[in-house]
């Protein structure tokens, strides 16, 4: 182990950190083989919030995956040990779901140890993907549905079963505001940065959310839902459309 230690690199940390990511990598080395190791997340990018941890991409050289979540002098780590054909599958679905996260952590994470040319590839592929956000004109409209939908059925039981109404309605705003992005042919942000990153699409629909958020009262919130929904997708309960015939394998 100590000579694959040799061979790792170290992004610049606070001692806590430091001693933080050290124990993590000697840990996955004592109980991986592995062909590279990337380190993700905030505090990485010197920006970590109080409960921030230590993101870590294993990619592993042996054909399992697993995810671990442990704490290393006191700090919280999250570990995925994947091969590198789950990493590809990973890139695939999550690309399709318009929330790139395990791209987004091998493309801007720092490589702590390179033992494969699989490395780079992966790191190359995943930033090609991050530039490149999928078109699905079909799934933008079943967004605008199942948000108008939820929409309409929050109005729909507001009177009887106001608690109901009030979780239903959070979810459609959610989805009302994923659709904003969709729709730019943007990713889905990470939900610490949404309002950040919807400002830059639209800052009437940024305000919209955020006194969506802290209004007080349901009436104030179907509200607000109501003009977000006009805003955002057009609609506030069923209309009609169609998907395309899709052909079946017999």
């Amino acid at each position: 182990m100590n000579e694959i230690l040799a061979k790792c690199h170290w992004p610049k940390l606070s001692d806590k950190y430091a001693a933080a990511l050290h124990g993590a990598v000697e840990f996955i080395l004592e109980n991986y083989t592995v062909l590279g190791i990337i380190v993700s997340g905030t505090i990485i990018r010197g920006n970590p919030d109080p409960s921030s941890d230590l993101d870590i991409y294993v990619i592993n050289a042996q054909p399992f995956r697993q995810r671990l979540q442990k704490f290393f002098h006191g700090v919280p780590a999250e570990i995925f040990v994947n091969p590198p054909k789950s990493v590809e599958r990973y890139f695939e679905e999550e690309q399709a779901d318009r929330r790139p996260l395990t791209a987004h952590m091998l493309a801007t994470g720092f490589v702590v140890l390179d033992l494969d040319p699989i490395i780079g590839d992966l790191q190359s592929k995943a930033k090609r993907l991050l530039s490149q956000p999928p078109a699905a004109p079909q799934y933008l409209t079943y967004q605008r549905y199942s948000s108008a939908l939820l929409f309409e059925d929050a109005e729909d039981i507001v009177e009887r079963d106001t608690e109901v109404a009030e979780m239903i309605v959070y979810r459609a705003v959610a989805e009302m505001l994923n659709f904003c992005f969709i729709k730019a042919g943007s990713f889905i942000p990470r939900q610490k940065s949404i309002f950040e990153e919807l400002a830059k699409l639209d800052t009437k629909v940024a305000e919209l959310a955020r006194s969506f958020y802290r209004a007080s009262t349901l009436g104030e919130k179907m509200e607000l839902a109501g003009r977000i929904a006009d805003q955002t997708i057009g609609n506030r309960g069923f209309f009609e459309w169609e998907m395309p015939p899709d052909e079946v394998s017999k």
